[in-house]
Protein backbone atom coordinates (compact mmCIF):
# COMPACT_ATOMS: atom_id res chain seq x y z
CA UNK A 1 0.00 0.00 0.00
CA UNK A 2 1.29 3.34 -0.97
CA UNK A 3 0.37 6.82 1.20
CA UNK A 4 0.96 9.79 -0.46
CA UNK A 5 3.14 12.53 1.31
CA UNK A 6 0.40 14.57 1.96
CA UNK A 7 -1.61 11.87 3.78
CA UNK A 8 1.14 11.07 5.83
CA UNK A 9 2.33 14.28 6.94
CA UNK A 10 -1.83 14.47 8.07
CA UNK A 11 -1.64 11.48 9.81
CA UNK A 12 1.90 12.68 11.70
CA UNK A 13 0.16 15.79 12.71
CA UNK A 14 -2.94 14.27 13.48
CA UNK A 15 -0.27 12.30 16.22
CA UNK A 16 1.14 14.76 17.02
CA UNK A 17 -1.66 17.04 18.60
CA UNK A 18 -3.39 13.73 20.08
CA UNK A 19 -0.44 13.03 21.80
CA UNK A 20 0.04 17.00 22.92
CA UNK A 21 -3.61 16.69 23.82
CA UNK A 22 -3.14 13.25 25.52
CA UNK A 23 -0.51 15.27 27.95
CA UNK A 24 -2.71 18.25 29.03
CA UNK A 25 -5.93 15.76 29.96
CA UNK A 26 -5.36 16.11 33.25
CA UNK A 27 -5.79 19.99 33.66
CA UNK A 28 -1.65 20.48 33.22
CA UNK A 29 -1.20 23.89 31.73
CA UNK A 30 2.38 24.63 31.41
CA UNK A 31 4.43 24.06 28.05
CA UNK A 32 5.03 21.05 26.67
CA UNK A 33 8.28 20.24 25.36
CA UNK A 34 9.30 17.77 22.53
CA UNK A 35 13.21 16.81 22.98
CA UNK A 36 15.46 15.45 20.20
CA UNK A 37 19.33 14.87 19.66
CA UNK A 38 18.24 14.53 15.78
CA UNK A 39 18.65 17.67 13.62
CA UNK A 40 16.13 16.30 10.92
CA UNK A 41 13.92 15.16 13.28
CA UNK A 42 13.58 18.66 14.64
CA UNK A 43 12.92 20.25 11.85
CA UNK A 44 9.89 17.78 11.30
CA UNK A 45 8.98 18.41 14.63
CA UNK A 46 9.07 22.05 15.09
CA UNK A 47 6.58 21.81 11.67
CA UNK A 48 3.59 20.85 14.05
CA UNK A 49 4.64 23.65 17.12
CA UNK A 50 1.82 25.33 16.22
CA UNK A 51 -0.81 22.79 15.69
CA UNK A 52 -0.42 21.27 18.81
CA UNK A 53 0.70 23.84 21.37
CA UNK A 54 4.55 22.19 21.63
CA UNK A 55 7.72 23.32 20.98
CA UNK A 56 10.64 21.30 19.72
CA UNK A 57 14.25 21.59 20.85
CA UNK A 58 17.78 19.71 21.38
CA UNK A 59 18.38 17.47 24.73
CA UNK A 60 21.51 19.29 24.99
CA UNK A 61 20.08 22.57 24.97
CA UNK A 62 17.41 21.72 27.48
CA UNK A 63 19.79 20.63 29.56
CA UNK A 64 22.34 23.43 29.44
CA UNK A 65 18.98 25.71 30.20
CA UNK A 66 18.48 23.87 33.09
CA UNK A 67 22.08 23.77 34.50
CA UNK A 68 23.29 26.91 33.18
CA UNK A 69 20.61 29.04 33.32
CA UNK A 70 18.32 31.19 30.56
CA UNK A 71 21.63 33.10 29.32
CA UNK A 72 23.70 29.89 29.01
CA UNK A 73 24.37 30.58 25.54
CA UNK A 74 24.93 34.15 25.81
CA UNK A 75 27.74 33.53 28.39
CA UNK A 76 29.43 30.71 26.46
CA UNK A 77 29.42 33.26 23.24
CA UNK A 78 31.02 35.85 25.64
CA UNK A 79 33.81 33.22 27.57
CA UNK A 80 34.56 31.68 24.08
CA UNK A 81 35.14 35.76 22.65
CA UNK A 82 37.41 36.23 25.57
CA UNK A 83 39.70 33.52 24.71
CA UNK A 84 37.83 30.50 26.44
CA UNK A 85 38.09 27.59 23.93
CA UNK A 86 41.60 26.14 23.12
CA UNK A 87 42.89 25.95 20.12
CA UNK A 88 43.84 23.04 18.18
CA UNK A 89 46.20 23.14 15.19
CA UNK A 90 47.06 20.03 13.14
Amino acid sequence: MCISAGRLNFMRRVRHTGGAKALRADGFAGPVKILTSCPSCLQGLARYDDDSGTSADYIVVEMARALLGPDWMKNFVQAANAGGIERVLL
